[in-house]
C-alpha cells in the first residue's frame, strides 16, 4: 500500500482525501451520527496508504467533524453551535504558527530571487496558479492546496532546487491547517480568503515586475500578517478555555 504514495507528495494526497470526505460529509452524503467507511475501504477507494488516511481523518477530527471510537470506527458528528469557530485544536494552532515561522525567512528570500530569476514561463506558471486561487474562491472551495501550489511556483522560480525542497519536505503542512473563520461563516471564509488573494497579487505583481525589494517586502507582510492571525487565535482560544 506504501507503494501507492511513491511519485506523489504525501502531504497533498492527505489535502485530497480530507478535502473528498470532508465536501461528502458538508454535503449532506454522511449524517451525524453515520458511520464512515473502514480505514481499509478508504485506502482501496482513494488508492493511498493507511498512513494517509489517518492524517486526513486526523484534520477532520480536530475541525470537529468527526470522532474516532475505539474498536467501533470513524463517526461524523454534530457540530455543537456553542462552539461554533472554536473546535480549534490549540496544539495545531502552535504547530502552524511555527511552521509559519520557519517559512517566513525562507519565503522572503525566494521572493526577491524569483524576482530576478523568474524565467517567462515560470511567470506565467506563478500566474496561473494565482487564477486558480480567485476559482477556488468564486467557487466557494478551499484554496488550501492551490495556495501551496503557488507558493511552490514562486520557489521554482527562484532556479535554486533547494528553496523547492524545502517546501515540498513540509507537504501541505506548510499551508495553515487551523481555520481561522469557520466554514458556518460564509461571508466571512470569503473575505479572508480574497485577503490573502490580494496578499499573493502584491507578491506576483512585483515578481513579475522584477523588483526584488518589493517582492521581499510583499512576502514578508504576507506571512508576517499570518503570524499575527494566528497569534491572535492562539490568544483567544486560550482566553476560551482558561
Amino acid at each position: 500500500m506504501q507503494g501507492k504514495d511513491r511519485g506523489r507528495g504525501s502531504g497533498s494526497l492527505v489535502s485530497r482525501v480530507g478535502e473528498s470526505l470532508r465536501q461528502a460529509i458538508l454535503s449532506g452524503q454522511y449524517a451525524a451520527g453515520d458511520k464512515l467507511p473502514s480505514e481499509h475501504e478508504l485506502t482501496e477507494t482513494h488508492s493511498v496508504s493507511r498512513t494517509v488516511v489517518r492524517e486526513a481523518v486526523a484534520a477532520l477530527r480536530s475541525d470537529g467533524l468527526v470522532e474516532v471510537r475505539q474498536g467501533a470506527g470513524i463517526f461524523v458528528i454534530s457540530p455543537d453551535p456553542a462552539l461554533s469557530g472554536r473546535k480549534v485544536d490549540k496544539a495545531r494552532v502552535a504547530s502552524d504558527l511555527e511552521v509559519l515561522e520557519i517559512r517566513t525567512p525562507v519565503e522572503i528570500e525566494a521572493a526577491g530571487l524569483a524576482a530576478l530569476r523568474r524565467s517567462p514561463a515560470q511567470e506565467e506558471a506563478i500566474f496561473e496558479c494565482h487564477r486558480k486561487i480567485l476559482h477556488c474562491i468564486e467557487t466557494d472551495q478551499s484554496i488550501r492546496e492551490a495556495d501551496l501550489e503557488l507558493h511552490v511556483a514562486i520557489a521554482e522560480a527562484t532556479n535554486n532546487p533547494l528553496f523547492r525542497h524545502f517546501l515540498e519536505s513540509q507537504g501541505s503542512a506548510i499551508i495553515p491547517q487551523s481555520r481561522l473563520v469557520p466554514e458556518t461563516r460564509t461571508a466571512e471564509q470569503t473575505a479572508y480568503r480574497k485577503l490573502i488573494h490580494r496578499e499573493h497579487e502584491a507578491i506576483i505583481v512585483a515578481i513579475s515586475d522584477r523588483d526584488d525589494q518589493a517582492a521581499r517586502n510583499a512576502m514578508r507582510e504576507h506571512l508576517v500578517g499570518s503570524q499575527t492571525r494566528y497569534r491572535n487565535l492562539l490568544k483567544d482560544l486560550r482566553s476560551f478555555t482558561s
